[in-house]
């Protein structure tokens, strides 16, 4: 009955931190693709082929559901995967629906008109290739009228992350929320959308102002998550162990998340 949780790296780490303690008895099995980390400063193909690469070896290992907590291969893959690629019998889940449906308040398959909501002035944080896809943006012009959002491509940050300088990964933050600032001087929400930046979110909420709220993702994708299997239980696949798989060094990787998320993951290869 294990689910699958597909990151570029070690983003998706902070999801699957919150989505185990919200499902306690689901096993999970996560697959970091920190050999070709970051994605987002790659092209639509290579995001698209590195992510089926990676979603066929968590089918592998019994898991016929599987969550994209990787920002860039939802806005960049995810799409052309439901439509062209995917089987019948496996379902593969972006991270962006959550964030859409608490900012418009209303459930995703509320296919009804466009609406107003209470947020105006929104700024996104993303990596250069989500930014550059405006999957956000067309998400929400589906759900929303009047919604003015300001995106920020930062450059830089998941890279220093992965290779766990913390405080250039803080500088790279800083100076993205100025340049944001400077286009949108009073947001009233902030989108971190990349699973990586919730590692950095207190310097975000401190970058922006206490006025700002910060949307982070895990909470969200943890709840529609366990909404979802709750809806189709059918999908929780046949795998019962749960593993941390990587193409990176596992040593390495696993240094790295253990210094992050402050307790011990082991990755194996994958």
């Amino acid at each position: 009955m294990a689910v699958g949780i597909f990151d570029s790296g070690l983003g998706g780490l902070t999801v699957l931190d919150v989505v185990a303690k919200r499902l306690p008895d689901v096993p999970f099995v996560y697959f970091g693709d920190n050999a070709h980390t970051p994605y987002g400063v790659r092209d639509a193909d290579d995001v698209f082929n590195l992510t089926t690469a990676g979603v066929e070896r968590l089918w592998a290992a019994g898991c016929d559901l599987v969550i994209l907590a990787c920002n860039t291969a939802s806005a960049v893959a995810l799409k052309r995967m439901q439509e062209t690629w995917l089987p019948d019998d496996k379902r593969v889940l972006g991270v962006f629906v959550p964030l859409i449906e608490a900012l418009t308040e209303r459930r995703w398959g509320d296919n009804s008109p466009p609406r107003e909501v209470a947020v105006k002035h929104v700024a996104l944080f993303a990596t250069p290739a989500t930014v550059s896809s405006r999957a956000f943006q067309r998400e929400l012009a589906f759900r929303a009228v009047g919604v003015d959002v300001e995106a920020q491509p930062c450059g830089g940050v998941v890279d220093a992350i992965e290779q766990g300088d913390e405080i250039l990964a803080e500088a790279l933050v800083r100076s993205h929320v100025e340049a944001l600032l400077r286009r949108m001087p009073k947001p009233e929400a902030a989108i971190l959308g990349c699973t990586h930046y919730p590692l950095m979110q207190a310097v975000f909420q401190d970058a922006l102002g206490p006025d700002v709220t910060v949307y982070s993702q895990a909470d969200l994708v943890a709840e529609s998550l366990a909404d979802y299997l709750e809806r189709h239980p059918d999908m929780l696949g046949a795998g019962t162990e749960t593993m941390f798989l990587t193409t990176g060094d596992p040593a390495k990787v696993s240094s790295k998340a253990t210094q992050f998320l402050r307790h011990r993951i082991e990755f194996q290869a994958a």
